[in-house]
């Protein structure tokens, strides 16, 4: 959270004091009432004789509540009641009706117009101060929660703002699709409205073999997205001390060991990783804890590639396994997170892993475009244009 946003969070409720606003033609009405006023040093008192300045006086004035005589000359006093429930400044502001008669009529005209209470002038001071103290609090507070409510929606478009530019970094650092060569590779990656910790990448090791993994931090937010960069920095710089990266079972056992949850916030994240060997088409994969990869084979049978290890972060010295398949021509290889499948229908079930194999299976060979078109399909089923985890999904091509 940067400071624009602490601020937004953290800036103290503004305080208001009493302002009393007497509209009445009858200037000893006015004088009367400044002086029951008088006493109270937290009050403030304004005194307008003309009815036909009630409007811009109390729009000027903002007062916390209106004392508005009924009976004047040129407007009656129900007229304004109606004009203040019409006016965006006033339309909240307390109304105190004030009369000569105590009529169940006009007090209910009042009322059904939008005042707030009704007296017949003049009231025993001690129950004046006491419904305008009443009604002025009231106000006040509904003041107070607005301001924090725009404060707080304020605070939510810098912090949506935030990560947006996170999610953007994130992408930027993505490897850019192969489309020409022996291995072609594309990916769609939408992060979720939280910013999750997804992120992935590709890269010829030597000559001969090339390495791609994916890797997904628990939870949401800011930490779990800077976890992920930096994980994702140590395996496309190879930085790891000791590590033979052709070996995917050591770079796990590698990670395993640099991001320890204990000293990371208690996060930790799982991880595919796999080497593919072009020369004797290859290819040797590992994950802790992650969903299995998919390999759909040139003959239409698919192959889920997993290995029984740990998630990443979780316990020192663990060891972790490797395995090793042949890749035929013409095979692809769909590598995601567990956004692109763990997705809630609106009848509360959820996409499953084998309804996602099925649907690859299906548009595999739509000339391409069946990361798009999954995307578009789990909006649909999921009934929002938004998920919510990020979808993360890599496709390798072995011509």
């Amino acid at each position: 959270m940067n400071g624009n946003e602490q601020g937004a969070l953290s800036a103290p409720i503004k305080e208001y004091g009493i302002r009393v606003l007497l509209v009445d033609d009858q200037a000893m009405i006015g004088e009367v009432v400044r002086r029951m006023l008088a006493p109270e040093p937290d009050v403030a008192f304004e005194y307008c004789a003309d009815p036909a300045r009630a409007i811009p006086t109390a729009d000027e004035w903002a007062p916390t509540v209106i004392l508005q005589d009924l009976v004047m000359p040129d407007i009656d006093g129900l007229s304004l009641v109606r004009f203040y429930r019409a006016h965006p400044k006033l339309k909240d502001v307390p109304l105190i009706v004030l009369s000569t008669k105590e009529e169940a009529v006009t007090k209910a005209e009042a009322f059904a117009l939008g005042a707030n209470d009704y007296l017949v002038k003049l009231p025993d001071r001690i129950e004046l101060m006491a419904r305008i103290r009443y009604h002025s609090r009231g106000y006040i507070n509904l003041l107070q929660r607005n301001e924090a409510y725009d404060a707080l929606l304020k605070s939510q478009q810098e912090l949506a703002n935030e990560v947006a530019r996170a999610a953007e970094y994130v992408e930027s650092l993505l490897p850019k699709p192969i489309a020409e060569g022996a291995l072609r590779t594309d990916w769609r990656y939408v992060p979720s409205t939280q910013l999750g910790g997804d992120s992935f990448g590709y890269h010829w090791i030597d000559r001969e073999r090339f390495a791609l993994y994916l890797l997904d931090v628990c939870g949401h937010g800011v930490g779990s997205a800077l976890l992920s960069v930096s994980a994702l920095n140590v395996l496309r710089s190879q930085a790891l001390p000791g590590v033979d990266f052709r070996d995917p079972a050591a770079v796990l056992g590698g990670m395993n060991e640099k991001f320890q949850m204990a000293e990371h916030n208690n996060l930790y994240f799982t991880l595919w990783y796999g080497v593919y060997d072009a020369g004797g088409r290859r290819l040797r994969f590992s994950s802790g804890g992650h969903p299995p990869a998919f390999l759909l084979e040139g003959n239409g049978e698919t192959r889920r590639l997993s290995t029984p290890n740990f998630f990443i972060g979780g316990f020192p010295k663990a060891s972790y396994g490797a395995a090793e398949t042949e890749v035929g021509a013409g095979s692809k290889l769909y590598v995601f997170s567990d956004g692109v499948y763990e997705v809630d229908k609106p009848d509360e079930t959820m996409w499953t892993l084998d309804e996602l194999e099925a649907y690859l299976n299906c548009a595999a060979g739509n000339g391409g475009g069946e990361l798009a078109s999954l995307y578009a399909h789990l909006q649909q089923i999921h009934g929002s244009d938004v998920l919510d985890d990020d979808f993360s999904l890599l496709r390798l091509e072995f011509a």
